[in-house]
């Protein structure tokens, strides 16, 4: 029985260990890639996976991806891949991984956080021997071949897409064309592609021996003796995926599903012209020296706009856990606009928290101290001037708005008369107009009192009506910066989205957690600067009666 238990326990922890397995102790994090294969079995096959705000943590990779790796599902083998493209401001990037086994669920890891890692990007190891693979990703010039044979486009007429199906694509307007070499298909040829028709009549591809063209929305192909005129027609506006292999037969796939073939093809020579009098987009051109499969087509169509093929977990720290649940999610999707905004809205937080309670103390003392030297006041009979007269009230009373007030009184009447015993000096006159001067430094003491008192109260103002709106901008902005990847990147889904507007909304949320407290303190703390200054002007008309009282004959 104790055998038993032994082993089961040490199957437990050889199970754990397994599952918290960590390829490389240098990258600091990690994200779990799944791959759902809708057909059968694929050898070899590129996928392309979609990194964007909502689903990588950009700011944990370094700026150029150098630091990226793929690794397999064993957490030990690591995988070829090529990155097409990588923008970690914008944080937007396109990575093709080569899988030598693609069966009906498939995992991967992503690795990253490795400052000294080295690029390790590699478009010749990614395709296969056979392939051609033109992502038109450059910026100008004749498209170029990623894959091992550099077989470059020779020419080409049509315009650049900033933003095609992934990343840059082409665009042909019915007249101009795009000339590819021709590539070695001595067993058989494939031709695949994304396009996205603005007609839908207008020649494809042409090759010799080979013709497919757009008849009404219909892909209508010829190879030889065979013909095809595809049962699936193409809509335009829209993208869709479109295929053609020629070997004994003639085979054409539209969005990954075969949609007609015939025999007695023979394979055309020479180069491929692309375009013709095709008016549209196109992206994403796979040539292949071999007649490719349902399964493989189907994989490949799968990665389109509505496609299901990949989906990422969350991101997991060097130690095996995830990084702080839903809210590391969100900090991670967070784009920089989000983090400036946030950054200036934690700045202002805490200099709103500071002023509240620097100014919370200092209205208390103010309080207090008045209460004290109006204690003192009420013991004054006929000499005004008593308190300051005695050694220690300048200290005592020294946050007193109401002891400020008096003093101002008390140098008015020293510059009148030498003392200020109305008893002992019955001779001591003011005259109305000396009052009216006294009450006029009197209400200039006031102001002065209550800009002290107010000061830096501005500040809470700026952010309760500032912080709001600073929130609000860092998340329109974290919205359309969002909406603009998944635009450009082609994953439209829910869990592409979400991520990122729940963290744009972040800033939102932490301009109102600015405002809010900053609304509550500025109440208090102007409800008690009022009382205090209504007891000001209480005092300057009792201080003025009074000196009327014992002052004027």
């Amino acid at each position: 029985m104790r055998f038993i238990v032994a082993a089961f326990a040490l199957l437990l922890s050889l199970f754990s260990a397994t599952s918290h397995a960590w390829w490389n102790d240098d990258w600091a994090g990690r994200k779990q890639v799944t791959l759902t294969n809708p057909a059968g079995e694929v050898a070899d096959a590129p996928v392309l996976i979609r990194l964007h705000t909502g689903n990588f943590d950009f700011l944990s990779a370094n700026e150029n991806g150098s630091d990226l790796r793929v690794v397999a599902g064993d957490d030990t083998t690591e995988l070829k891949f090529h990155i097409e493209k990588w923008d970690g401001i914008n944080q937007l990037a396109l990575v093709w991984v080569k899988l030598p086994k693609l069966g009906a669920t498939t995992s991967a890891w992503l690795y990253f956080g490795n400052e000294t890692a080295a690029p390790a990007s590699d478009a010749k190891g990614t395709y296969d021997a056979s392939s051609a693979d033109y992502h038109f990703a450059e910026a100008a010039g004749n498209p170029a071949d990623s894959g091992p044979n550099g077989l470059n486009a020779t020419a080409f007429t049509g315009e650049r897409v900033a933003a095609s199906f992934a990343n840059g694509g082409v665009k042909f307007n019915g007249t101009q064309s795009l000339a590819l070499p021709a590539i070695n298909a001595a067993g058989g040829m494939s031709v695949a592609m994304w396009v996205k028709p603005a007609a839908l009549d207008g020649t494809l591809v042409q090759a010799g021996g080979l013709n497919a063209a757009l008849v009404a929305g219909a892909l209508n192909v010829q190879a030889g003796a065979a013909s095809v005129a595809a049962s699936a027609p193409l809509t335009a506006g829209a993208w869709h995926y479109v295929a053609i292999t020629v070997s004994d037969s003639l085979k054409v796939y539209v969005d990954g599903k075969l949609a007609g073939e015939a025999p007695g093809a023979s394979l055309p020579s020479g180069g491929l012209t692309l375009g013709a009098s095709y008016s549209g987009e196109m992206d994403e051109v796979q040539l292949a020296g071999t007649a490719r499969d349902t399964a493989w087509f189907a994989v490949q169509a799968a990665q389109g706009p509505a496609g299901t093929l990949v989906a990422l977990g969350a991101d997991e720290l060097a130690e095996g856990g995830e990084e702080g649940g839903i809210w590391g999610t969100l900090f991670a999707a967070l784009t920089l606009d989000g983090w400036i905004a946030i950054g200036i809205l934690a700045v202002m937080l805490v200099i709103a928290i500071w002023i509240m309670i620097v100014k919370a103390i200092y209205v208390n003392r103010v309080d207090q101290a008045n209460r004290q030297f109006m204690h003192k006041f009420r013991e004054l009979s006929d000499d005004l001037g008593a308190i300051d007269r005695v050694k220690g009230p300048a200290n005592e009373f020294k946050h007193s708005s109401l002891y400020h007030l008096y003093h101002v009184a008390t140098v008015e009447l020293s510059h009148r008369f030498k003392d200020h015993d109305a008893v002992k000096k019955a001779e001591k006159n003011l005259s109305p107009q000396s009052l009216e001067a006294i009450r006029a430094s009197l209400d200039t003491g006031l102001v002065k009192e209550t800009t002290r008192m107010n000061k830096l109260m501005v500040l809470l103002t700026i952010a309760i009506s500032g912080g709001p709106f600073i929130g609000l901008l860092g998340t329109v902005l974290g919205v359309m910066i969002t909406f603009a990847v998944i635009a450009a990147t082609g994953d439209v889904n829910v869990a592409a989205i979400a991520p990122g507007i729940a963290a744009a909304l972040m800033a939102t949320a932490a301009g109102m957690a600015v405002a809010i407290p900053a609304l509550f303190g500025y109440n208090y703390l102007n409800s008690r600067i009022k009382a205090i200054t209504s007891d000001m002007r209480v005092f300057n008309d009792e201080l003025i009666t009074k000196l009327a009282e014992n002052y004027s004959r």
